[in-house]
């Protein structure tokens, strides 16, 4: 029987649960000198960006299939020209890829939240989105469902995204290279806001977005092993390691995307004049 979106996403193969959120046991910060701190007992992480540098930091363990939530407060006021992100990637020249980028944007004008997923260094599968809140009032949950069947994107629980595994059809999926969580506030003023027509104003920094609540529940990849052996078989039963989206959870992320999706590259078709990739088709 199919575990569906609503049922409790817990199995007990699944070595690794952060029950309560610790960045100074999960992650490293890995660049932006000092711009970059974790407070609070490990309970808060906050990244800063001025006009010298950004800053980022990374999870200290690798996934190969996960869920990977993290609660996030973005950066307030103008933030037009800054990008803060939250992915998981696997190294090399041909890399796989699972993104959240937030851009930011001018006073009283909303976030542009960009998704895309490279397979093999290949992407060009972005989905772009308008939220429905102020996500820089408050914390609100990101999530990355990646399992050998699809990849769900969810804000608060609610599913914005679905990329579902079409090796069938020749579309790439990233199921066999194990990732790393990233997450980055940087400057990117060139293309950001408005394709780069408004740029950063340098006197509201330093830019300030803030996280808590990470939360991994993943197949750990380690020493060339993963701690959910059969993972990758079809078929495989339990919690978000077979999660699929039922009726109701369909229903909300066709609301969301029917209301708050700016950009999708399946209905580009100037973008590929030779015809829709085949996944688009078949969606």
């Amino acid at each position: 029987m199919s575990i569906t979106y609503l049922l409790p996403l817990f199995l007990s193969l699944i070595t690794i649960s952060s029950v309560s959120a610790n960045f100074q046991r999960d992650v490293e910060i890995t660049w932006g000198d000092g711009r970059g701190q974790i407070k609070n007992n490990g309970e808060l992480l906050t990244l800063s960006l001025d006009k010298s540098s950004g800053s980022g930091f990374q999870s200290k363990n690798e996934y190969l299939f996960g869920k990977i939530a993290m609660q996030m407060k973005l950066v307030p006021g103008n933030s037009a020209g800054t990008v803060t992100t939250l992915y998981l990637k696997s190294p090399g020249t041909t890399w796989d890829e699972i993104d959240f980028e937030f851009l930011g944007n001018s006073s009283g004008d909303p976030y542009t939240l960009h998704t895309n997923v490279y397979t093999q260094g290949k992407g060009d599968k972005e989905q772009q989105f308008k939220l429905w809140f102020d996500p820089t009032a408050d914390f609100h949950t990101y999530t990355i469902i990646w399992n050998p069947q699809r990849i769900i994107f969810t804000v608060d629980g609610t599913p914005i995204r679905e990329f579902k595994n079409m090796e069938s059809l020749g579309t790439l999926f990233p199921k066999n290279k194990p990732m790393r969580m990233y997450s980055s506030l940087w400057n990117a003023d060139d293309w950001a806001t408005r394709g780069g027509l408004v740029k950063t104003d340098w006197s509201k920094a330093p830019f300030t977005a803030s996280y808590r609540g990470f939360k991994q529940e993943a197949c750990v990849w380690s020493n060339g092993k993963s701690s959910c052996p059969n993972a990758s078989k079809q078929g495989t039963t339990g919690s978000w390691l077979s999660q699929e989206l039922d009726s109701t959870a369909q229903q909300r992320m066709r609301w969301v995307q029917r209301n708050y999706m700016i950009y999708n590259y399946c209905t580009d078709a100037k973008r590929f004049p030779q015809g829709l990739p085949k996944e688009c088709l078949a969606a």
